[in-house]
């Protein structure tokens, strides 16, 4: 009887224990739930068990999503120099670059002793309207004073920067008035444009300078393309110098111009990615016009695609220096929190095959990749053309000639750092920011003096009457770097190109500024003479050409 009555109760302790397993189950669950974390949570995850551990045992409280947001980097570090993270305060200064526009009230701006001072207007922009101008001293924003050490670039651009058709009133000091100013600003759309500069050179030869590969980039190249039009070029320079890229669509798109039907742009393939490759369409309305692509060690990506097209293509010709060398595309991917990774997942490779991405170790820092540039400029290949070595298997363009993988691209003609004219003095006043310092204070306290100047001729022609290198010598005597006359006499070109080019950048827009810079730049002068010379057009090497990789 004892037994039978024993076993009637084993049914019910089983589900009990079933039931408590649950709770139990349950609790720990919840406790050691992704929820905090915000990432996957399984078992077999030893980093996930880890921060879990951290969060529930260790002895002081921790701010668990501070740690995920400083693990990031180092983990994606372990993976290659150029899949990064990106957090949600910089995801969206880094997307409107490459957008082509954000919202804000449309300014240029620099801080000088603790104040935000308006260098430029944007034309048609929000603050253009209510009547800002250049030289306007911002000192409160939405009724707090905003002076002092809480001023900075940062903090300037989120207090500015907001929703389209909000509004911001900001108080301001002009120099014409005894009293600060209040306007009321709605904050608008306004372009960021990634193509600096369009002129002509001389009657013939047109100039173009882009300084990203963004979204509008494509439509401001017709636009600029169309100014050269009605200006009768008959040659093109393409200046990528500074160019970091951006987006692969804006490249092709633009290469497309210049290109036969048919021609091989680029391809990618990786792991993951299935090889795709792009050709022109031949519905260019520039695929014979004379191009010279003007290239540097900080031209990169999308630009050396461009460039690396043109090249293989044998289209036109590359002056200037070796590219930085990144042949590895990043796929964007968006958090909820806003933040973004961005990915490397496949390899980018030009017409002839190949991969141009710059050797590096797997887990070794980003400070130590980029240290790179260093090593070219210690090796002297920015002086030497003999100095450069490039380790890469070789590849034949269209026509036969030589070119490398591994490493950037070599330019056809290459143009070497000049310099020879820095001194100490030029040096030291550049590092310690005099120079930037005395233009914008001089255009700031001449504004009206120059503000019906149009050209950087006229300005130019203005300073010198002023003997404004004798006051920017005695500026920088006032800032502790003594005058040193066989110096000065030895770097006073530079000094000039500085101050005057400065000056310029400050009183008219930036287009006048590289026209100005353009006229004794050595890659530039150079792209003359390969034009006028009739270079721009490959010539095919004596003997067997052939479009394959050397085995």
């Amino acid at each position: 009887m004892n037994i039978n009555r024993s076993s009637r109760y084993i049914p019910i302790v089983a589900a009990l224990g079933v039931v408590v397993g649950i709770i139990i189950g349950t609790f720990f669950a919840n406790r050691f739930s992704g929820n905090r974390l915000n990432i996957i949570n399984t078992s077999s995850n030893k980093l996930n068990d880890l921060l879990h551990i951290i969060d529930d045992q260790y002895v002081d409280t921790v701010d668990i999503p501070n740690i995920v947001e400083q693990a990031m980097p180092k983990l994606l570090e372990e993976l290659d120099p150029h899949s990064t993270y990106i957090s949600a305060k910089e995801a969206k200064t880094v997307n409107d670059d490459l957008k082509g526009s954000f919202s804000g009230i449309g300014v240029q701006f620099t801080i000088r002793t603790d104040t935000v001072r308006i260098t430029n207007i944007i034309k048609g922009g929000p603050s253009e309207k209510v009547g800002l101008i250049a030289g306007d001293k911002i000192i409160s924003i939405d009724g707090e004073p905003y002076v002092g050490k809480i001023v900075t670039n940062e903090e300037t651009m989120h207090r500015l920067k907001g929703e389209n058709g909000t509004k911001v009133k900001l108080g301001i000091l002009r120099d014409t008035s005894a009293k600060p100013l209040y306007f009321t600003i709605v904050r608008g759309n306004i372009p960021i444009k990634s193509i600096d500069a369009t002129y002509m050179i001389n009657k013939e030869l047109g100039y173009i300078k882009i300084k990203s590969f963004g979204e509008t980039t494509y439509a401001e190249l017709l636009s600029s393309l169309a100014e050269l039009e009605t200006e009768g070029f008959r040659g093109l320079v393409i200046d990528l110098r500074g160019n970091g890229g951006g987006y692969l669509n804006a490249a092709i798109q633009m290469i497309n111009e210049f290109l036969p039907k048919n021609r091989l742009i680029v391809y990618t393939q990786g792991r993951r990615v299935k090889k795709e490759e792009y050709y022109s369409n031949g519905q260019g309305s520039y695929e014979d016009i004379p191009l010279i692509v003007l290239t540097d060690e900080f031209s990169a990506s999308a630009a050396e695609i461009f460039s690396g097209a043109i090249q293989d293509n044998d289209r036109g010709v590359i002056i200037g220096r070796r590219t930085f060398g990144k042949g590895l595309v990043q796929q964007p991917i968006d958090f909820t929190d806003g933040s973004m990774l961005r990915l490397t997942v496949a390899r980018y490779y030009t017409p002839s095959g190949r991969c141009i991405q710059k050797p590096y170790v797997k887990g070794h820092s980003r400070d130590e990749y980029d240290m790179d540039l260093i090593t070219r400029y210690e090796h002297g290949e920015f002086f030497n053309e003999d100095s450069i070595h490039q380790s890469g298997e070789q590849y034949f363009t269209r026509i036969g000639r030589v070119v490398y993988g591994g490493g950037g691209i070599m330019p056809d003609f290459f143009v070497a750092e000049d310099t020879t004219k820095i001194t100490a003095y030029y040096a030291e006043v550049n590092s310690k920011g005099l120079i930037a310092q005395f233009c914008f204070e001089y255009a700031d306290g001449n504004r009206k003096a120059m503000s019906k100047m149009e050209t950087a001729d006229e300005i130019i022609h203005y300073l010198r009457k002023q003997m404004i290198m004798d006051k920017f010598i005695r500026f920088c005597d006032s800032k502790g770097v003594k005058r040193r006359n066989n110096m000065i006499l030895t770097s006073q070109h530079l000094l000039e190109r500085a101050v005057y080019s400065g000056i310029v950048y400050y009183m008219l827009d930036i287009n006048e500024y590289i026209e100005y810079l353009n006229r004794d730049d050595a890659t530039v002068l150079k792209a003359i003479d390969v034009f006028k010379k009739g270079e721009y057009r490959p010539v095919a090497p004596t003997g067997i050409a052939s479009s394959k990789k050397k085995k």
